[in-house]
């Protein structure tokens, strides 16, 4: 692209119009020329769900450099939660990026690191003692609190649950259930890692205190917690199809964790910061972990991720044993701290809630009318709508691809997820304005009358 041509693209952020607008179709000429480009110079092991070259974004669109202004009800799986090119944090990055873009905080410390995690220490659960350290990634701040649990405790091992996704690193491969697309031929994976059951209500039936039976007798019986480091759990699933466990589940697994000297580790990467209406899903069923991860909409859209807990497990890790180059950078701090501001001061908390009840009341009104949505789940602006057969509740994937797949065509940015690619995700920006929620809803709604 010329300088010319940039110096011509719509600027980001809320001033972009708010309006879905189909200029051609998607994707158009300048789009299918980026996406050769792509296929001829990116591996092609990544993929792309929507077929088109963005070029702003902002408020609850993306714009496309074919002039096609989308719906965005996914942001970027839950990074961009204030808003894309949020004014705060475009004006910090800015500011950071013209005093020094990096000296690494392990040479030389800057304030911003600091104050990033007296931030999370603040507004992570719990009134204990807490520290954090700063890393690039959801998957890098998970590998980091297995190994902080496991300096602390001595132990080895992990459990991690069905329908879990924790990354794409080999450990955190380990960890995550789904084996197509992210595990398939990339093993050996790493040691001492099992699996136990999640409570999963659409589909096992129990109460929060029987699945958390069920689970504790595995870890009791397969593992044994006296070889146990950790306990790593979403609090809501994330790309395991957003499931929410029944109620009793969690704390009755923090409670076993308490009693055997277990680290219960809260991944909070896709659920964290308003995401639920409340800061950190964790609140939402009364639970304080041990250890809680984060990243995705710590920084609205700057590459970070954390790891805070409790201060004496935090401090188990000797000196130079934590860190990266890149952890904490400058600029992504800066983004951090404009983000976390806006979380509290512009209301986003009570703005996810209000996402949410609009979500769930036009979802729920369509399940009245069609029984191929066998349960719509969530809290906030993290609502899920899975799609079965009515008799059978036997996952429907192939109406699931089709639905999203149509609304992608008529300018509406949606995303699939689940261990049987059944559900669809709605993950709005908290800075949508609702006549551009209920639009994309409709085009939904229409997708799925149409198949």
């Amino acid at each position: 692209m010329t300088l010319a041509e940039l110096d011509a693209l719509p600027l980001g952020g809320p001033s972009l119009p708010q309006e879905r607008r189909l200029v051609t179709p998607i994707p158009g000429p300048r789009s299918q020329e980026l996406l050769a480009r792509k296929a001829a110079a990116v591996a092609a092991g990544v993929g792309h769900t929507v077929p088109v070259e963005a070029v702003a974004a902002g408020g609850g669109v993306v714009v496309d450099a074919d002039g096609n202004s989308l719906i965005d009800l996914g942001s970027g799986i839950a990074v961009t939660t204030v808003g894309n090119a949020h004014p705060k944090v475009a004006q910090a990055i800015a500011a950071q990026a013209a005093q020094f873009t990096h000296t690494c905080f392990m040479i030389s410390p800057y304030e911003s690191y600091v104050a990033v995690a007296e931030a999370l220490n603040r507004l992570t659960p719990g009134d204990h003692a807490k520290k954090s350290a700063l890393f690039n990634s959801g998957a890098e701040a998970v590998e980091n609190a297995v190994k902080i649990a496991r300096k602390f405790t001595g132990r080895p091992a992990v459990v991690a649950f069905d329908h879990g996704y924790h990354g794409r690193t080999n450990l955190t491969m380990g960890l995550t259930a789904k084996s197509m697309p992210y595990k398939s031929g990339f093993g050996p994976f790493a040691s001492e890692i099992y699996r136990a059951p999640m409570s999963y209500p659409y589909r096992d039936g129990l109460t929060g205190a029987a699945a958390a039976a069920k689970a504790i007798s595995i870890m009791e019986k397969q593992i044994g917690a006296d070889n146990l480091a950790a306990v790593i759990i979403e609090p809501i699933q994330g790309e395991g199809g957003f499931i929410v466990p029944a109620d009793g589940f969690l704390p009755a697994l923090v409670d076993w964790c308490r009693a055997n000297g277990v680290v219960f580790i809260a991944d909070e990467v896709q659920s964290g910061f308003a995401r639920t209406g409340a800061m950190f899903a964790s609140e939402l069923f009364g639970i304080v972990p041990d250890l809680v991860t984060t990243a995705k909409g710590i920084a609205g859209g700057m590459p970070l991720a954390a790891v805070t807990g409790r201060a004496e497990i935090m401090d188990a890790a000797h000196a130079g044993g934590l860190g990266g180059t890149y952890g904490g950078n400058p600029v992504a701090c800066a983004a951090a701290l404009a983000a976390i501001d806006a979380f509290e001061n512009d209301g986003l908390l009570e703005r996810a809630r209000e996402i949410g009840g609009i979500l769930r009341a036009r979802l729920e009104s369509l399940q009245q009318s069609d029984p191929r949505i066998g349960e719509v789940r969530g809290h906030g602006a993290m609502i899920a709508a899975e799609f079965a057969h009515p008799e059978t509740r036997e996952p429907d994937a192939a109406l699931t691809a089709a639905v999203a797949k149509a609304a992608i065509a008529e300018g509406v940015i949606v995303l699939t997820c689940g261990t049987y690619g059944n559900v669809i995700r709605f993950l709005p920006p908290l800075s949508i304005p609702d006549d551009l929620l209920n639009e994309g809803l409709d085009v939904v709604a229409d997708a799925l009358a149409a198949h």
